[in-house]
């Protein structure tokens, strides 16, 4: 790391160790060491293909369309697997792992994840707030219960379009899709810890989407020491304390050794 990057580590680990509510908001970036590619930039996934494939409108008006699509893009996300295989073998890296390690510690109090992968409970993460949901469950569009993700989009990559439920609605991914709002929950509980932390730490967003792009905005009006951590320029470097050209999986444990 070069210097400039070390004092912003020895900056952001001395306010951690005063801090009283800590907490990490963590983007595409995070997991992309992983092996998950990001979705935007100019070789992300909406470059390959169309978002509007994933809407909710297209949901409701081509069912089978659109599960067709969606076994393609979860099969480019974690990879084509044999029977034995889920996709949960994809595994944290160095970067989940100092960010469990730092809650596991009592110096972390929430991780707000705009991932779906799960990569952060996979290393220990105990209070995760999924804000886009998980990849891990579908649910039913219909009476709302939820089942593994897995066994479903074998049905569906085997010919089952769209995959239903036992009660005959029609079953969706997990997540947030293009065209609806947060879970209400999610996001009251973001911006409540958002407003209550005077720690915030940004990992790997391009903080384009809203309303999660807000949140370090509201952590650092409310006084919080604000970190952000991406390999790129974000919209709101200029409300940081703290800016960190560098890799997640090299910085993030840098800090956490600090402590």
């Amino acid at each position: 790391m070069d210097d400039g990057i070390e004092a912003n580590v020895e900056r952001l680990a001395d306010a951690l160790r005063e801090s009283d509510t800590a907490v990490v908001l963590t983007g595409a970036g995070v997991s992309t060491a992983s092996g998950i590619p990001s979705f935007r930039g100019e070789d992300g996934l909406w470059s390959e293909f169309d978002q509007m494939a994933f809407h909710r409108r297209r949901l409701d008006a081509d069912p089978a369309g659109f599960w067709a699509d969606r076994v393609d893009l979860r099969e480019r996300i974690y990879g084509e697997r044999d029977e034995s295989e889920t996709a949960d073998a994809i595994e944290p890296n160095a970067a989940h792992d100092a960010i469990a390690g730092l809650e596991a510690a009592g110096h972390v109090d929430a991780v707000l994840t705009q991932n779906v992968d799960g990569l952060h409970q996979d290393a220990g993460s105990d209070r995760v707030i999924e804000l886009h949901g998980t990849h891990r469950h579908v649910a039913c569009d219909d009476c709302g219960a939820r089942q593994a993700a897995d066994p479903v989009f074998e049905r569906a990559a085997g010919g089952e379009l769209p995959p239903r439920c036992d009660c005959g609605g029609v079953l969706r991914p997990d997540v947030v899709l293009f065209g609806e709002g947060l879970p209400d929950r999610a996001i009251e509980v973001a911006n409540r810890l958002a407003h209550e932390a005077d720690w915030f730490l940004v990992v790997g967003s391009s903080l384009t989407v809203h309303p999660v792009a807000g949140l370090p905005t509201r952590a650092a009006r409310s006084g919080a020491t604000l970190g952000i951590v991406n390999l790129e320029p974000t919209e709101k470097d200029d409300d940081a304390d703290a800016l960190l050209r560098g890799d997640a999986t090299t910085v993030v444990p840098a800090i956490a050794e600090r402590i």
